[in-house]
């Protein structure tokens, strides 16, 4: 059996450097290569670095690997061989599909003879739907995407599947990275009238939220706020959140440019309810289905907006008492919003855009005024009627879109705030880019629009441009990490002083500005590192390597890397032949286990059994009741950017592949997997178990031990099987047999393999790639 190194990694918040550290100067440089390394800044503008010179040439197939290789001879160390072709292909379909190949697929490669079949398997993996899958779950953390608002309620937000499948749609069509860029930050600016660009918008959307809130006033800057720390985590790697209230003190970043990036969002609002024109056939469904509801439920919906009419009015007021004297003021014109100033005209918008019922803003009247106490008795009354009507309520699906607009053309004051406070503003500031990041001076050209201030616009220009000297080196590093467990700079949302120093920073500049001349092209980039020699390397550790590099930054071995949890979930679904290939759609909502107790509109359990198979992009994310199994294994937070995950071993992970009943159940659908596709003969089902699970055979040594592991556990079971009470004694066969096949074996026998199956997809070997 392969041994398998574990890593602990290390998450830093915050750095405190000693006083003068930071301007300490380094050692004297010994070589030219070496003092442009130490010039080197991202913040200065991308240009194309000359490829170096290597002795190995031979090793090198793209530019890629002359950098890492001048790197590894500089440090006296030779790359590793080539990784064999049944380990590349799984590697290779794990880190671009999130999922392990088929037996088929492997021995299609392995034995592939052609001069291009690395490039064939690669520009496969490319092209298929779940290249998409797997990028837009890594976009999806830095987008911190959820399916609920998060805080005490965690409502469900069912419009923002949208944005999910819009991701998923942008990386298997190969949308340029900059025109992405600029349809999230600022689609309903750009393009108004498409509806892809207004859902792209809901990368800004996705934020937190607690529909609770009392303050709107303040409520405005944090969702404005939250904006502003995404945008520069996401696609400036900066901690620009530092300088919210002071100077940053690592970074050259002061408090008052953090405040001028806030102005570019000072009109931006939220929206749930934004027309859908292109319906698809989920759409089609649920409009049918929430018609049927609706008629079925009219006559009582009516009764309860007759029985509420007379104190709407005074029990929208009483609830209004609960508002800050700020948010009163401004909500005061919600009947005249010409009145309202844009800052009023933003709080405005967040009351009347919130689901307030009828029930919801009479709510606290009807329980405090004990006069109405028959009117509460019959709206229970009522409200128990209409629960009667769930059954046939459609539980997931929308006819709206949620993205972010622009609340007209005459923005609202932004303002330098004392320490961050929002109640204490100082100057007033107008948009502008810190000067870090802005190295040519570039003027940016903010022109009002019909609807909006066209600010957005002006910044997400900015963004996607090609002198952004970040942009594209940030995007490409975080590519970079996917494949090796680290980022040629190892902070990926970090690029400042706090953060990591570059291993490979002409490398970094190489790709960055390939990625550029390529057109913004994300499968370029990708399809340049799966054919490097780099990649091609095994992962067997050496000794020289440890001593030399002990942190392998040199790339001199390919590092292994424990599987995700949604790789983890989606290669056992594989494995067992369940997992459902369907593209986009509502999110899902699979079974959880009997222990986790939460009120039935937080999960309720999908009643058709293929939705429980699908892969886990499309489970539902709960921000209060994360799904176990993902969670387990370090999903990503969907509080704030995730930029990477963590990877810990803990005991919970083993007993929960190893108790888990959906675990246990897919090792049966295996199991019966196997006997159908290898017959009756031990030796061939293990040859065949071996190769879907672990895309290899066994050796001789393994094989052999396992069959002896097969007699064991049967004459275990067997011994359990007399020692029953009443001879009854029930064991978990496989599941999908033929009829021919149960009647055949022996039933101890079968469930010896069920236990053998279940076993092998607990091993390390499955849950890493190398």
């Amino acid at each position: 059996m392969r041994k398998v190194l574990y890593v602990a990694v290390l998450s830093c918040f915050a750095v405190t450097l000693p006083a003068g550290a930071e301007d300490k100067p380094e050692a004297p440089a010994t070589s030219a290569r070496a003092q442009r390394a130490q010039q080197w800044s991202p913040y200065k503008q991308v240009e194309q670095p000359a490829v170096p010179s290597v002795k190995e040439a031979r090793w090198a197939r793209t530019p890629v690997d002359r950098f890492v290789l001048a790197k590894l001879e500089a440090a006296g160390i030779k790359p590793s061989g080539d990784t064999d072709r049944a380990t590349f292909i799984r590697r290779a379909t794990l880190d671009v599909w999130g999922v392990i190949p088929t037996p088929d697929e492997v021995a299609a490669f392995v034995n592939d003879k052609s001069p291009d079949a690395y490039e064939k398997l690669v520009d496969r993996l490319l092209a298929s739907p779940r290249y998409g899958e797997r990028q837009a779950r890594r976009w999806l953390d830095l987008a911190r995407y959820a399916d609920s608002a998060g805080f005490t309620n965690d409502e469900t937000r069912a419009n923002m599947w949208r944005y999910r499948d819009y991701v998923i749609k942008a990386f298997n069509e190969d949308k340029p990275y900059n025109t992405f860029i600029r349809e999230q930050i600022a689609g309903d600016e750009l393009w108004p009238e498409r509806q892809d660009a207004l859902i792209a918008t809901g990368f800004l959307r996705s934020y937190a939220d607690d529909s609770n809130s009392r303050n709107l006033v303040q409520k405005k800057y944090q969702n404005t706020t939250d904006m502003v720390d995404t945008v520069g985590t996401v696609f400036l790697a900066s901690s620009v959140e530092c300088a919210r209230c002071h100077n940053h003190k690592i970074d050259k970043i002061s408090q008052k440019e953090y405040f001028q990036l806030q102005a570019f969002f000072s009109n931006a609002a939220a929206s749930d309810t934004i027309a859908l024109k292109d319906k698809s056939e989920h759409d089609v469904a649920y409009e049918k289905a929430y018609a049927k509801w609706e008629e079925a439920t009219k006559e009582t919906r009516d009764k309860i907006a007759a029985l509420l009419a007379p104190i709407r009015k005074v029990g929208e007021e009483y609830h209004l008492g609960r508002f800050t004297p700020a948010t009163r003021e401004a909500l005061a014109k919600r009947d005249n919003p010409e009145q309202a100033t844009p800052a009023e005209r933003w709080v405005i918008n967040r009351y009347l855009t919130t689901n307030y019922t009828d029930v919801a803003v009479t709510s606290s009247y009807l329980r405090d005024e004990t006069s109405l106490k028959e009117t509460r008795e019959k709206l229970q009354a009522l409200t128990d009627e209409l629960k009667k009507w769930d059954n046939i309520k459609p539980g997931k699906g929308s006819d709206k879109i949620s993205g972010i607009t622009d609340l007209g053309a005459d923005p609202a004051p932004t303002h330098l705030l004392f320490s961050g406070i929002d109640d204490r503003p100082l100057e007033e500031v107008q948009p502008g880019i810190p000067a870090l990041f802005n190295a040519t001076g570039e003027k940016l050209d903010i022109t009002a629009l019909p609807n909006s201030t066209g600010r957005r616009s002006a910044l997400a220009n900015w963004l996607a441009s090609e002198r952004n000297p970040l942009t594209a080196r940030v995007f490409a590093n975080r590519v970079w990490s996917h494949y090796f467990g680290k980022g040629v700079i190892e902070t990926v949302s970090d690029f400042g002083r706090a953060g990591t120093k570059p291993t490979h920073p002409e490398l970094l500049d190489y790709l960055a500005d390939n990625f550029v001349r390529n057109g913004w092209s994300p499968k370029k980039l990708h399809r340049e590192i799966l054919l490097s020699s780099v990649y091609r390397q095994n992962s067997a550790p050496r000794e020289d390597v440890v001593k030399a590099d002990p942190e392998n930054k040199l790339l001199a071995v390919f590092p292994r890397q424990r599987l995700d949890a949604e790789q983890i979930r989606d290669s056992l679904l594989a494995a067992s032949g369940q997992l459902d290939d369907t593209v986009g759609g509502p999110a899902v909502f699979p079974p959880v286990p009997s222990t986790l107790k939460v009120p039935g509109r937080f999960w309720s359990v999908d009643k058709d059994p293929r939705e429980h198979n699908r892969r886990s992009i499309y489970v539902f994310t709960r921000r209060s009741v994360p799904y176990p199994m993902l969670e387990t294994f370090d999903m990503a937070s969907s509080q704030k950017v995730h930029s990477k995950r963590a990877i810990t071993t803990s005991p919970l992970q083993a007993l929960t592949l190893f108790n888990n009943d959906l675990v246990f159940k897919w090792s049966q659908n295996l199991a019966g997997r196997v006997i159908q596709e290898a017959g009756s003969d031990p030796a061939k089902q293990l040859d065949r178990l071996y190769q879907i699970v672990y895309s290899r055979s066994p050796d001789r040594f393994e094989k052999n031990t396992l069959l002896a592991f097969l007699d064991r556990q049967e004459a275990v079971l067997r011994e359990q099987l007399a020692s029953a009470n009443n001879g009854k004694f029930a064991v978990a066969v496989p599941v999908g047999l033929k009829t021919t096949q149960a009647q055949s074996a022996e039933p101890l026998r079968l469930a010896a393999f069920v236990d053998l199956t279940h076993t092998l997809v607990n091993s390390n070997e499955f849950a890493y790639r190398y």
